[in-house]
């Protein structure tokens, strides 16, 4: 799945090698060495390691490597157990140059998104990844509480309402599984799962109930289309239904279906993730939350941010007609043990969960995650 890179100082250790290697020849003061010196100097010249060793590989007589046959250092080199003869004539490096082919690019490394959605061509038809970060927050501080949706519930019941607790934990599972993929792997069908849980697990009094969790299955067409915006490069394009509840009977029950385009741009460590949406179950008669589009919006922003291990995370959407949205920044840590990295999320805005969509707060959770939404 990974790819070997050749890094810069490897190649200056292959330029210099040949040279230690022709040192004992230009001490002997053979008529071959004096006579192959401008051929030497012009070998030199040459900056491809390959294609230099090859140079002067032809020069001293022996049988001019191959691009790609170079040995690393593990494996003995056959041509050194040649014994050397004299060459008829003596080529200059420039010829040489002509000569010898170009030796074969270098594979560049995997991007953000081409790894997050193994767009590689070696990689499996069929596959299970990790999806949204997959994390546990057994830490999560709100500023605000929303008794408010519970009230018909208790009155229901005839028992005297409960108050929320400020403090609750917070958990997160996702993954996503490519069901078909065509051959060179750039176009792709996804099912995706997500289930966020919001836990009153410090609330003894009401014993330790769940505020809500919410439930999102999708289907999704990945496909990259390896252009070039604006010094980006346009490595996602994708198109998918989404459903979301909370699973939860009338008066609580939250949900809506809607169409989510995916657009994903990156350069280098950064990248920016567009998801323009548009609701597609009938609103008109939908009781449990017709107005949802007024706190959500329309579509999503992230900015994603790699840095020495770290990875950083800047959401935004809403809806600017009606002055109503929210933001996400979130820090993920390098790996603190074994995979597990330190996660901190920071909110402020509408629709923490599904059943706060019409409710402000601001937020903090604190804890543990697996993935990041775009690892390596």
């Amino acid at each position: 799945m990974s790819h070997s890179i050749r890094l810069p100082c490897c190649q200056s250790a292959r330029g210099v090698m040949p040279l230690l290697l022709l040192l004992p020849a230009l001490l002997t003061a053979s008529p071959v060495a004096v006579s192959a010196a401008p051929g030497l100097q012009s070998c030199a010249a040459i900056n491809d390691a390959q294609r230099r060793l090859a140079c002067y590989d032809r020069i001293s007589g022996r049988s001019p490597a191959l691009p790609g046959a170079l040995s690393t250092g593990s494996e003995p080199a056959a041509a050194s157990r040649q014994p050397i003869s004299a060459p008829a004539a003596v080529s200059t490096g420039a010829d040489f140059e002509r000569s010898v082919p170009a030796s074969a690019p270098v594979p560049a490394a995997m991007s953000m998104l081409e790894r997050a959605w193994s767009f590689n061509p070696d990689s499996d038809r069929y596959l299970i990844k990790l999806f949204n970060p997959n994390y546990l927050a057994p830490v999560r501080y709100q500023s605000r509480t929303n008794d408010r949706p519970f009230s018909p519930v208790f009155s229901a019941l005839e028992t005297p309402e409960s108050e929320v607790d400020n403090i609750e934990a917070a958990f997160q599972i996702s993954f996503k599984t490519r069901v078909w993929a065509n051959d060179d792997r750039r176009f792709g069908l996804w099912f995706a799962y997500t289930q966020q849980s919001f836990w009153q697990v410090y609330n003894d009094e009401n014993s330790s109930p769940f505020r809500d969790t919410n439930y999102k299955p999708e289907l999704m067409v990945a496909w990259q289309p390896q252009l070039s915006v604006g010094g980006f490069e346009l490595g996602l394009l994708g198109l998918g239904y989404t459903h979301e509840s909370n699973g939860r009977a009338d008066p609580i029950s939250r949900s809506w279906d809607r169409l989510i385009a995916r657009i994903g741009l990156e350069r280098g460590d950064f990248a920016l993730l567009l998801r323009p949406w548009i609701r597609i179950d009938d609103e008109g008669s939908d009781e449990d939350n017709p107005d949802i589009t007024d706190y959500y919006g329309y579509g999503d922003i992230t900015a994603v941010y790699k840095w020495r291990g770290n990875s950083f995370t800047l959401m935004a959407r809403g809806n600017p007609g009606e002055s109503k949205g929210a933001v996400r920044a979130t820090w993920m840590t390098p790996k603190l043990v074994g995979p597990l990295r330190g996660y901190l999320v920071a909110f402020s805005g509408y629709g923490a969960t599904m059943i706060d969509y019409n409710f402000k707060q601001n937020a903090v959770s604190v804890g543990i995650a697996l993935n990041d939404l775009l690892d390596r």
